[in-house]
């Protein structure tokens, strides 16, 4: 099984087995990950799943869609690589990658 590490707001790891065909969301709320609260269920209605994906991962994820892009451009931690959680399905080509959960 391939895995995800997400590093929370206070620098906490969380390494863990990433159920592919899932979204990022998903495997974040169950496994409790500190930052991810996915108020909306992941219906890309609130911004509550805000990642940051590192730079060698960009291309794998692809780029965020129009309503994705219009929710971030509210957040005031927007940064390069931010995504929603939501939004990306965990596929083969994502094991191993390392995500930071910014404080919102």
């Amino acid at each position: 099984m391939p895995s995800l590490t997400y590093i929370s707001p206070d620098q906490k790891k969380y390494t863990v087995i990433a159920e592919l065909g899932h979204s990022l969301m998903e495997i974040a709320v169950k496994n409790d990950v500190e930052g991810i609260d996915a108020d909306c269920g992941g219906a890309c209605a609130c911004a509550t799943c805000h990642i940051i994906i590192p730079p060698e991962f960009l291309s794998k994820t692809g780029p965020a869609h129009e309503d994705e892009s219009a929710l971030l451009d509210f957040m005031d931690n927007r940064q390069a690589g931010s995504r929603l959680s939501c939004q990306i399905e965990m596929k083969k080509e994502l094991d191993g990658m390392v995500v930071k959960v910014p404080r919102s």
